[in-house]
């Protein structure tokens, strides 16, 4: 898997990493069991430091992304079923966020089934 970080984004590049790996999983680019990079490994590819890479796995972990062990490093999962409440948190914002532009309901619903339409067909 590729990332590509945005050095001069506002989202910090732990974010974008975790970002990038969830979308990976959710179109089957990354399968369960698939091997990530070790911490360090990681890090030395994306030019970034260690804690920066480590704190993107933790937060993978604990959304249940991935598992994490001494010796197999970070090993993709699927989470459980379950929404979690961040994710509920971020999508009422974002909810909130396309009201304020201006969209109503219908709208809405339009789009996420056109954004989701995409994701299934890998764009």
């Amino acid at each position: 898997m590729l990332l590509r970080l945005d050095f001069n984004s506002d989202v910090p590049i732990y974010q974008q990493i975790r970002n990038q790996v969830v979308t990976a999983i959710a179109s089957g680019e990354l399968k369960p069991g698939e091997k990530l990079p070790t911490v360090r490994a990681l890090a030395e590819e994306a030019g970034i430091n260690m804690m920066t890479a480590s704190k993107a796995y933790q937060l993978l972990k604990a959304e249940g992304c991935v598992t994490t062990g001494r010796r197999d490093g970070a090993v993709v999962r699927i989470p459980e079923r379950g929404v979690s409440p961040p994710t509920m948190d971020g999508l009422r914002l974002r909810i909130c966020e396309l009201r304020l532009a201006g969209m109503g309901k219908e709208e809405i619903l339009e789009l996420c089934g056109k954004i989701f339409d995409e994701e299934v067909s890998g764009r």
